[in-house]
């Protein structure tokens, strides 16, 4: 018995001798208001813009983020359910600027903005975070954007191409493709060494689970990180949305890797923003939204750049997308975004209506990158189809009040109406670019302008089949080398013409007159 009291005394006298007292100062204040999200605290006068607050309630802890710093208090958001927090609660400043889990463990899962998984699996180990925050990359650091984004969606890849580092916005009325392009370019990413971050801010759960399903069945959820703040989710949260999934971003850029981030939409984060600020009492301005709302999306998408080799040669391509009211481009967010964005891809309702899908209007939308952000071959074939699609359209309205037109534009209506439907595209099937090289070559050339025009879909699809299967060294080539040589033309138009001869549906010229 004695030997058990020794021992413990023992214990006693050892844990004595170990003990370190340790002092840790921390500051804390009080709510003095709470409501709709927004909580004014008093009592924290050393608190930070952005800084991290923990709300001590009966059940727990809740976090929310410093927005206001006046003279008589600070006013704060509240990351998440404020319900259980009470006029008096304890407020303890974390001394950390918000930040949220960066690293390959997101790669392949569904987030909410603080980097927690939504999707139903295994909790998400992050050994490395970073500030939502950051001061975007100095000019020094930067270079020139040259290097390809392909989309596969021949509209946008032949006329208003992306580059990597780009920030190319997406923007048109609500329903008529704007996520359908987005998913699109992610899709076609698959192989392309590109790591994807999609941002849903303020979508509904079941259209982002029909993606997520369907970016799935692609297999480009192996290189995708989702971050959905939800319809149901509190302001804060799809505030904090795109600066998070940026941050994820960031992560890979410092490691030198190219990283393309959608933002799906702007407008909603806007008006998450308005509502935030309305109720931190800051004074309104032009259609109620607070003064610095420019800064709000300038600072986001300024982080989106192409890093010269010195600094890793990283680079991150936005893809923002921004809601119309009734094709209203001249609206105040919309103007916002196309000024600090380095073009941007208009989606028309006419068109869309008329069953040109993507809805791509060639005379608004614009890519300040331009063709250097093609490889060659696809300057070669596809130079002039911009403008050729946009003189269409004003030849097309024209045609409509006189029947007496001349040989050329008679030729030219002809080509424009094939070039329609080259563009036409269905969702979820992204083209890589040889087979768009392959497509684009024939109707320049002239080798389509005796196919009839409700047959050019079925023509396009059967010869890309036929290259593929009986001269696949041909797109192999272009693919390999970017380039399209005379002799390449050359062998690549004998092909065409040898496809042509074994079509049905297709009368050729010679043909007509050997029957004559």
């Amino acid at each position: 018995m004695s030997t058990t009291k020794d021992f413990i005394v023992e214990q006693l006298k050892e844990q004595i001798r170990n003990f370190k007292s340790e002092v840790r100062a921390s500051a804390f204040g009080r709510v003095i208001e709470i409501g709709d999200g927004i909580a004014r605290v008093s009592g924290l006068e050393e608190a930070m813009m952005s800084e991290m607050l923990e709300f001590k309630t009966t059940k727990g802890s809740v976090f929310g983020v410093v927005l206001n710093l006046e003279e008589d208090g600070i006013g704060a958001v509240i990351l998440g359910e404020y319900a259980d927090i009470k006029e008096g609660d304890e407020v303890i400043a974390t001394k950390k600027i918000l930040e949220v889990p960066v690293g390959d463990a997101l790669v392949g899962r569904v987030v909410n903005p603080l980097g927690k998984a939504v999707d139903g699996k295994d909790e998400i180990s992050a050994d490395k975070f970073y500030p939502i925050e950051k001061i975007a990359p100095g000019v020094i650091t930067r270079e020139s954007v040259k290097e390809p984004v392909q989309t596969g969606i021949k509209a946008i890849d032949a006329m208003v191409p992306i580059g990597r580092g780009q920030r190319e916005l997406i923007i048109g009325d609500r329903q008529i493709g704007k996520t359908a392009i987005a998913i699109d370019t992610i899709i076609n990413q698959k192989g392309q060494n590109m790591i994807c971050v999609y941002v849903a801010i303020g979508q509904k759960e079941s259209k982002i689970a029909n993606i997520v399903a369907k970016l799935n069945e692609a297999g480009a959820m192996e290189y995708t990180i989702v971050v959905l703040a939800g319809a149901s989710d509190p302001a804060s949260l799809l505030y904090v949305a795109p600066y998070a999934g940026s941050a994820m971003a960031e992560y890979f850029l410092d490691k030198g890797q190219d990283v393309l981030i959608v933002y799906d939409d702007l407008s909603k984060h806007a008006a998450s923003y308005r509502e935030i600020s309305l109720l931190l009492r800051r004074p309104p301005g032009r259609e109620a939204f607070p003064g610095d709302v420019f800064y709000l999306h300038s600072r986001l998408l300024e982080r989106s750049c192409k890093l010269n080799k010195d600094y890793g040669g990283g680079s991150i391509t936005a893809l923002p997308i921004i809601e119309t009211q009734a094709g209203d481009v001249s609206a105040y967010i919309p103007t916002n975004v196309i000024s600090i964005t380095d073009g941007q891809i208009y989606l028309e309702p006419d068109l869309f209506y008329q069953g040109n899908r993507p809805a791509v209007n060639a005379g608004l939308s614009v890519s300040r990158v331009g063709s250097s952000a093609q490889i060659k071959a696809m300057k070669k074939v596809a130079g002039k189809m911009r403008l050729e699609a946009a003189q269409y359209r004003e030849l097309a309205a024209f045609a409509q009040f006189g029947s007496d037109l001349d040989e050329e534009t008679r030729a030219k209506l002809e080509r424009g109406k094939r070039l329609v439907e080259i563009f036409k595209q269905d969702q979820y099937q992204p083209m890589r670019v040889s087979d768009q090289v392959v497509v684009f070559f024939a109707l320049t050339a002239g080798l389509m302008d005796d196919v009839p025009v409700d047959k050019i879909s079925k023509f396009e699809k059967d010869m890309i089949d036929y290259i593929n299967d009986n001269q696949k060294k041909l797109p192999e080539t272009i693919e390999a080398t970017g380039d399209l040589s005379d002799d390449l033309s050359a062998r690549l138009k004998k092909a065409i013409e040898d496809f042509k001869v074994t079509l049905d549906y297709l009368v050729l010229p010679s043909a007509r007159n050997e029957a004559k």
